[in-house]
């Protein structure tokens, strides 16, 4: 599947800068603060989160992001993070991201999945797995 691989060299054009990537119920993490705050939310509210680590500049991305952003209107039980991997470049080095988009999903804080590449089936199914794990059997 689509999959971006870190730049080396960072482009000067920002237009669009974000424009498809957050929105709805996804949340877009400019700071480590707004991450730790978002994820100690998570935690009181037991959310699970998941963590798209994606960049303006890659297509994949940007293929993904409109997809993401519907998931996060089906899901209003997950959080959705948007990270930039470029903005917050420090933060993501501490991922082990091997390419973007990468999707890191955390329960109580802690990544107990990953999915790398823009794999709109694989994220779904994932997401329905976690779903029918969370919901409470009557």
């Amino acid at each position: 599947m689509g999959q971006c691989f870190p730049k080396s060299v960072k482009d000067d054009d920002d237009s669009g800068h974000h424009v498809e990537f957050a929105g709805k119920n996804v949340h877009l993490i400019t700071t480590r603060e707004s991450w730790d705050q978002k994820l100690s939310e998570a935690i009181r509210d037991d959310k699970i989160v998941i963590a798209n680590f994606s960049a303006s500049w890659c297509g994949p991305c940007r293929t993904v992001a409109p997809f993401y952003i519907d998931l996060s209107e089906k899901h209003p039980s997950i959080m959705f993070l948007v990270i930039d991997v470029d903005e917050l470049t420090e933060f993501s080095t501490s991922w082990d991201l091997k390419a973007t988009p990468t999707f890191y999903f955390l329960r109580n804080g802690q990544q107990f999945d990953r999915l790398e590449g823009a794999n709109k089936p694989e994220l779904q199914k994932r997401i329905a797995a976690i779903m029918v794990e969370t919901t409470p059997s009557g």
